[in-house]
């Protein structure tokens, strides 16, 4: 009788965990689909703030599309496909296509906005104080990183919020989220005061210390008609040069704001036509090339010879060896870079300091370029080390036995058998360490900069690959050209498409011979 019991009882107990952990999912997907319906508002105003409807629209489409896969208990497929489709779409093929759009234009510096928003700045930074200027008293309020000046009309009273938009009617007290700077918050940021100006209607109101403004008359003026800008005290004319994006004078002169605008391939062609940029473009080419195949070559040369000797059965102390070629892969790669820097100082370098020699290893081009490639092989034979080993392990032992049956010696051996073997499972390896390797921005930026540097071509030195010197035109002293670095980044993607398509092709004709 027992025994009968107990069955229907036993069956009958996991019923209430089944519901319980049945309404917990449904607590998490609804909690889940509650946060993407909140992305989805917030993210709405900005849309429909700045007018791009498609944009909302397609934002509409894919908060519904996605609601309805998870509500509904069908498409299950899709549930786990969805999630990761949108995060590629998010990291890996929006950027691609940004950064590609981006090099068909001439962003950058002096040319990130409209024309409409060029002219203001054009128009606010001839502003100059004129006799009978309107006084205000002043205070400065900020809100986080944004600055706006808080001012009072003397005559009437009034008080406005002016910000980059221009004058907006406001409170004595400042708004909600705005504070007033104090004597030592301003001071810490005079320059950016200085700088600030609140557009208006013929000029623009200026700081005149920290609690006097002015509004000055701007001398450079818009003229719609001509489509010009116009010194009203010299008289000069700058019209504006949609090609360029650009208000250019009658002797060349260009004004230094200008606006984004479309440019086509003159991005790209500039790297073929212009003399001083095409010399630059071809030598770091080449160099790259020279490095990413010195260092992916000699870390796999080291790597694999040092597997190759700890693979012996004859060596001692083998897992000691193990562990202290493992050690340099196991640090910290930025700051060993670093430490590699400092080792190579000419004056108290541990190097020159140990050989009794004084070379300055970062000063001339072939002796930085020789310091970065041994960095880079200290840094990366680890590596290769450990999957090398793991190649040979898995090599069986009969070929190598087969081999010296046939009376053939340990080198031959090892070309014959175990060289194309370990091609055969290390070339996508070594394809990935190369194109790494081609990019390779920290091992080139934290131990040389890039230099030395040429006299007359402070942009590019003799050790720069081309993403060091693609981000010295991005973020250069000389100003930032975001398109004409988007565009040689599409030569970087296309240079390292290639050589990968091609070795790619090579592996699979050697693993048809030798499987």
């Amino acid at each position: 009788m027992t025994t009968l019991l107990e069955g229907p009882a036993t069956r009958a107990l996991p019923a209430p965990q089944e519901k319980t952990t049945s309404a917990l999912g449904q607590a998490i997907r609804i909690v889940l689909l509650g946060m993407v319906v909140a992305i989805a508002v917030w993210a709405a105003f900005p849309l429909v703030e700045g007018g791009y409807w498609a944009g909302l629209g397609l934002l509409g489409a894919a908060t519904a599309g996605l609601l309805y896969l998870y509500v509904t208990p069908r498409h299950v497929p899709a549930k786990y496909l969805v999630p990761g489709t949108i995060f590629l779409v998010v990291f890996q093929i929006f950027p691609v296509l940004y950064t590609a759009s981006t090099a068909f234009t001439n962003f950058g510096d002096g040319h990130r906005g409209t024309k409409a928003e060029a002219i203001t700045a054009i128009q606010t930074a001839s502003v100059t104080r004129v006799p009978g200027s309107t006084e205000y008293q002043l205070k400065i309020i900020t809100k986080g990183d944004a600055l706006a000046f808080l001012i009072t009309d003397p005559k009437s009273g009034q008080v406005s919020i002016g910000d980059a938009d221009g004058l907006k009617p406001a409170d004595a007290n400042p708004p909600a989220g705005w504070t007033v700077l104090t004597a030592g918050q301003a001071s810490a940021r005079s320059k950016e005061i200085t700088d600030f100006a609140v557009p208006t209607g013929t000029g623009a109101i200026r700081s005149s210390g920290l609690s006097r403004a002015y509004e000055g008359k701007a001398v450079r003026a818009f003229d719609p008609e001509t489509d010009s800008i116009r010194d009203t005290t010299t008289g000069k004319v700058w019209k504006a040069d949609p090609a360029i994006g650009s208000f250019v004078a009658g002797d060349g002169d260009r004004l230094a704001q200008g606006w984004k605008v479309g440019v086509g391939l003159s991005n790209f062609t500039r790297v073929l036509t212009d003399d001083t940029i095409a010399s630059s473009f071809l030598g770091t080419l080449i160099w790259d090339f020279l490095f990413a195949i010195g260092s992916t070559g000699g870390t796999f040369l080291l790597g694999m010879f040092c597997a190759i000797a700890l693979q012996s059965t004859r060596m001692r102390f083998r897992g000691l060896y193990r562990v202290l070629m493992v050690l340099p892969y196991a640090m910290p790669s930025f700051a060993m870079l670093l430490v590699w820097r400092d080792m190579f100082n000419t004056d108290f370098g541990l190097i020159n300091s140990v050989l009794g020699i004084h070379v300055d290893w970062l000063g001339t081009p072939i002796t930085a370029q020789v310091a970065v490639l041994l960095v880079q092989l200290w840094l990366g034979y680890p590596y290769m080390f450990l999957v090398t080993t793991g190649a040979l392990q898995a090599i069986p032992g009969e070929l190598t036995d087969a081999t010296r049956v046939d009376g053939a010696g340990p080198f031959q051996a090892f070309r014959a058998v175990k060289l194309p073997l370990l091609l055969v499972a290390l070339t996508p390896l070594l394809i990935s360490s190369f194109a790494f390797n081609f990019n390779n921005f920290n091992a080139i930026y934290l131990t040389t900069e890039g230099g030395p540097f040429p006299a007359d071509n402070p942009n590019a030195g003799a050790t720069d690959l081309l993403i060091t010197y693609t981000y010295r035109l991005a973020f250069g002293g000389s100003g930032a050209q975001y398109g004409f670095a988007a565009a040689i980044s599409i030569f970087i993607f296309l240079i390292v498409a290639v050589v990968s398509a091609v070795s790619f092709r090579r592996t699979r004709a050697q693993e048809e011979v030798y499987s």
